[in-house]
């Protein structure tokens, strides 16, 4: 019998071989999510690859602090406090692709692709990820109660970052705080 593969995207696949091989050989719960951004690939890229600026758009991100071209260190809100490890970028094509993962004890890798969609579409930005949530299926469960879940919080990162790349704000329905009247 031969292999037969279709074309559907390897991160909803059956087979978790082929969802993990996309992430980078990470084990664990694997996803993916494309938005499509009114703004230039190259640009797009130039501001996700300066790791600094991850904390502008996405929610948990407390800091990343750059080592060098291919290492940084992140510490990222959980639910039962901040997590923190050292990332190394695994593969890279300028304006197009990023590859990462983890080491230490919090296992997670994956990767950001910037393609060109259609005339008049903008840049689709995907982000496949992978990760072992700390505490098993328990510690799953407490972060998708707490909504800091990364599947959950990946989809609304990257809804922020088309909003920041494409208005140059970011929506809230949070209001800002105020003094309180004397």
């Amino acid at each position: 019998m031969s292999d037969v593969r279709d074309d559907a995207p390897s991160y909803v696949s059956k087979d978790s071989d082929v969802q993990t091989s996309e992430a980078q050989g990470g084990e664990g719960t694997v996803w993916g999510h494309t938005v499509a951004i009114m703004r230039p690939r190259e640009e797009l890229y130039a501001y996700w690859r300066d790791f600094a600026n991850l904390a502008t758009f996405m929610e948990n991100i407390v800091s990343v602090d750059v080592a060098d071209a291919t290492r940084s260190h992140w510490t990222v809100k959980g639910p039962n406090g901040n997590y923190e490890w050292d990332s190394v970028v695994t593969e890279e094509r300028p304006g197009e692709l990023i590859a990462w993962e983890a080491q230490g004890d919090i296992k997670n890798s994956g990767r950001v692709e910037f393609r060109d969609g259609p005339p008049g579409h903008g840049t689709h930005v995907r982000a496949v990820l992978a990760y072992d949530p700390p505490g098993g299926l328990i510690g799953k469960a407490i972060a998708t109660l707490t909504q800091k879940e990364p599947q959950t919080s990946s989809r609304r990162d990257l809804r922020r970052f088309k909003q920041l790349m494409e208005t140059g704000e970011i929506a809230t329905t949070t209001p800002p705080n105020r003094e309180p009247h004397s």
